[in-house]
């Protein structure tokens, strides 16, 4: 039989440039031949989720990724067998098709294929009702007076976000009176494309449209969105039940950019998610990500709620698809304790932490608002029948839901980047990224210690910073070495002064300084944030980066691995600890798989490792290239040519890391 695979196998493999012009071969003919042989042969062009799964159902609902050029050949291969196809995702030359795990071999692994991977269940990142995030006994928290725009550093103002519209892809939006008459468009996903009237059957969405832009009267000013002139293009994608496909999330990005011009779309709100299965540059979520940013839309994604395990024992890794799409500004989320100041600001403790899975990205980019907030509700909605304790009646008689979540942060961020767009109307996403996180507010726990870089990224937002760097920036400056924008880092909020965090984080770099000062190459449209781009006088931003006025022991060196701040260091593998574990007995690996709840929603605590941050105990690298000591103890690298010492008592020892 392995000889028979072998042959199907080879057979399939042949339809290359030499033979398209021959006829193509019956991939029934083809399938015959493997139809009784095993699956467990044949995996590296096939996603966690999809190995995994294979054993466990008949069929498996697949993004098949085609090679490019080849997107034609293959749903002529698909459309001879008499497969259905799901749907069409020209943007990353991919079908969705529902595969037996014989097709899914044949298929995935042939030379056609850039792979498969699961189009998976896409979920909401509003965080679980009860439990262990109390939202319901938190009702008596409702602010007198908007301390979410307070501690944001603005005021209320109904002209925010004027001539700016953001497409929402979600559970829809109801067409409620906060919004008016400013819901451009609305397009259903889970019935097809169609458009129709606006609604909202789960209710999460018209929530997080309400945060972004909802217009309230008088009486209900405290809970005025954020940019209340803000335009919406409704996606929906998320059913009554608040799940939904990755594909129809697809789907909805590229409807985006293909309409991008017709609807005026600047921004795209993804508050949803799956685990990470596969790395950024094959998850199919993540190109569509990355598409949308390249045509200039810019993209706000949560980064997910799987920041404590259920024993509330603190998570890392737990970032979700898509906010390990490079592009995006990813969210986490924060609680401001319904005060305008930040000192009582603390991280919300299901926000999602970094790295991301196989990548190791540094993710949240930034952190905002998102505990216990009230906004919009849709008065028939799953949300509020089923949670009739979350519902408050306003002073005017108009019905508001509370929630938590990363969802709501990517709200509250959206509307924020909304304000930075009608102030700056040039402003692309790259710059909107800098921007924020260049002027964020780094948050500290209760004993006073930074949070980790690795769970609020640069810090919490900060609107009024953001909006007043941004309006100050002088297009008409393109000197490389002439500030576009002269202005002093700090913002005064409840009648305190905080200081901005100063520094851009992207990807596994980081820069400290003033770079978003000058008018560099990286804040144009369509710039890969890569290998070949060079950031000021210096700075080479890529795999070889060198900053600073010398190489002292202030200044850093690095090749493929990255010193994070003071305190960390990390490449690909990782030692976590004494025992070469994180937190208990958790050993970071490959083989762990996320796991179906009853509901059919993923849950990605086994792709979590789970523990205490100690920054003293981390050594995460190359095998057995990295030493962790004290601050000026590091050495790392994997030749003479390569090795990086920084510190005046570097000690090469070669503790080793797994994956």
């Amino acid at each position: 039989m392995h000889a028979l695979f072998g042959l199907a196998w080879g057979l399939l493999s042949k339809f290359t440039m030499l033979q398209i012009s021959r006829r193509l071969v019956s991939l029934t003919a083809l399938l015959a031949l493997v139809g009784f042989v095993g699956s467990a042969s044949a995996q590296d062009k096939i996603d966690r989720a999809l190995r995994e799964g294979r054993y466990n159902s008949q069929t498996q609902h697949v993004i098949l990724k085609a090679k490019p050029g080849y997107a034609g050949w293959m749903r002529n291969l698909l459309a001879q067998r008499g497969k259905q196809i799901d749907a069409e995702l020209p943007s990353i030359e991919a079908l969705a098709v529902e595969l037996t795990s014989a097709e899914l071999d044949a298929l995935c692994n042939s030379s056609l294929s850039d792979g498969c991977s699961e189009d998976s269940r896409v979920s909401p990142h509003a965080a679980r009702v009860g439990g262990r995030v109390p939202v319901v006994k938190a009702l008596n928290r409702l602010p007198k007076v908007n301390t979410l725009l307070g501690t944001l550093g603005i005021t209320p103002y109904a002209g925010g976000g004027y001539g700016v519209t953001v497409a929402l892809i979600d559970s829809g939006i109801t067409p409620a009176a906060a919004f008016g008459n400013r819901i451009k468009a609305f397009y259903d996903f889970t019935q097809g494309t169609l458009r129709v009237t606006p609604y909202d059957d789960y209710g999460h969405g018209t929530h997080v449209a309400g945060l972004i832009g909802g217009l309230q009267f008088y009486e209900d000013l405290q809970y005025q969105g954020v940019a209340p002139s803000v335009q919406f293009v409704g996606l929906k994608v998320l059913d009554k039940t608040g799940g939904g496909k990755t594909s129809d999330v697809i789907r909805a990005i590229e409807f985006a950019i293909a309409n991008k011009a017709t609807f005026g779309i600047d921004i795209i709100n993804l508050s949803l998610g799956h685990p990470i299965f596969e790395p950024a540059a094959t998850d199919p979520l993540v190109l569509a990500v990355e598409k949308a940013t390249k045509a200039g839309i810019i993209v706000v994604a949560s980064a997910g709620n799987h920041g404590v395990d259920q024993n509330g024992e603190l998570g890392f890794a737990g970032v979700t698809s898509p906010g390990n799409a490079p592009s995006a500004i990813t969210v986490g989320a924060a609680d401001h304790n319904n005060s305008v100041t930040r000192d009582d600001d603390r991280m919300a403790v299901y926000s999602s932490s970094g790295p991301t899975w196989y990548d190791g990205l540094v993710k949240p980019d930034v952190v905002a608002p998102g505990h216990m907030l009230s906004s919009v509700a849709s008065p028939l909605s799953s949300l509020v029948k089923g949670y009739p304790k979350l519902v408050k009646r306003g002073g005017s008689g108009t019905k508001f839901l509370q929630l938590s979540g990363t969802s709501m942060a990517a709200g509250v961020t959206t509307g924020v980047v909304a304000l930075l767009k009608q102030a700056m109307p040039a402003l692309t996403p790259n710059l909107a990224k800098g921007v924020l996180q260049y002027t964020a507010i780094p948050m500290h726990d209760d004993a006073g210690d930074a949070y980790s870089a690795l769970r609020q990224g640069t810090g919490e937002i900060n609107a009024g910073g953001a909006v007043k760097l941004a309006s100050k920036i002088r297009l008409n400056v393109t000197d490389l070495e002439t500030k576009w924008v002269t202005i002093q880092p700090h913002t005064n909020i409840g009648g305190q002064t905080y200081a901005w965090a100063g520094n851009i984080v992207w990807g596994d770099n980081i820069v400290w300084g003033d770079s978003v000062y000058y008018n560099l190459p990286v804040w144009g449209l369509n710039i890969v944030w890569g290998n070949n781009i060079v950031w000021g006088d210096n700075i080479v931003w890529g795999d070889n980066i060198v900053w600073g006025d010398g190489l002292d022991d202030d200044n850093i060196v690095w090749g493929n691995n990255i010193v994070w701040g003071d305190n960390i260091v990390w490449g690909y593998n990782i030692v976590w600890g004494e025992n070469i574990v994180w937190g208990d007995n958790i050993v970071w690996g490959d083989n762990l798989v996320a796991k179906k709840d009853p509901t059919n929603v993923y849950f990605a605590n086994d792709n979590i490792v789970w523990g205490n941050l100690d920054d003293d105990n981390i050594v995460w690298g190359n095998d057995d290239n990295i030493i962790w000591g004290n601050d000026d103890n590091v050495v790392w690298g994997n030749s003479d040519d390569d090795n990086i010492v920084w510190g005046n008592a570097a000690v090469l020892t070669g503790g080793k890391g797994r994956r």
